[in-house]
């Protein structure tokens, strides 16, 4: 039976070029989403499986790995890639959309990869990958919802890869450093390769995946060639 791999926040973006990779790597994918009827047509093409679950409730959490492990076994490797993002001036922001953005970019991520650990504790090893963001290491003006939270997941990951690491469980962070290219997303004619490819990122995902734990990675910045650093 092959391996189970659990994607937490599929779309149609840089999660599903993740599920498309690691299904070809020979996992079978389970892809979470709030409306996992729309990954109906990925869960086809990849041979995976869809789940219903809001990753911020620590009720859909449990049922989420308690559903997939039911019918896939338990997920040796978990992606946490939800983000939720609210811009405005300092001062205006609703105290709301904060907390939202909070729970949905950070307190999920705890809430997942606390489900995940759990389990990978017992099977003795496993991984877990966070998707951050250029707001992981910068706050932007009128972005400081979302600054707080990249900077919290980042937290979260750089913590328990200390505490995880040793008991063979890989943590990782990805600071995807740039603008992601897609359907509706498209680099300007004379600025070629100004935006990442979803491919290119999930292929480094899957080479983080391949380490061996001798020389393994917490954390690895993407940005396109011309991005300032």
């Amino acid at each position: 039976m092959s391996a189970t791999a659990l994607i937490v926040g599929t779309g149609s973006g840089l999660s599903a070029s993740l599920a498309r990779v690691f299904a070809k790597e020979g996992f079978t994918v389970a892809l979470a989403s709030r409306q996992p009827d729309k990954l109906s047509k990925l869960s086809s093409e990849i041979g995976g499986a869809s789940f219903a679950a809001d990753a911020s409730k620590p009720d859909d959490v449990n049922q989420l790995f308690n559903d997939v492990e039911q019918k896939l076994g338990v997920p040796k490797f978990v992606i946490y890639n939800p983000s939720w993002r609210v811009r405005g001036a300092f001062t205006e922001l609703d105290a709301a959309d904060v907390a939202k953005t909070l729970e949905i970019t950070a307190y999920g991520g705890f809430l997942v990869a606390q489900a995940a650990a759990k389990r990978q504790l017992e099977l003795g090893e496993g991984a877990i990958f966070f998707t951050g963001a250029s707001a992981s290491v910068k706050g932007y003006p009128q972005s400081a919802p979302f600054a707080m939270g990249k900077f919290a997941l980042r937290g979260l990951a750089q913590s328990i890869a200390r505490e995880l690491a040793p008991k063979n469980i890989h943590v990782a962070h990805f600071i995807i450093d740039g603008a992601i290219r897609s359907e509706t997303r498209q680099e300007p004619p004379d600025k070629p390769d100004s935006y990442l490819d979803p491919d290119a990122i999930a292929q480094t995902y899957l080479n983080i995946w391949r380490q061996p734990r001798s020389a393994w990675t917490w954390e690895v910045e993407l940005r396109p060639w011309v991005e300032t650093f």
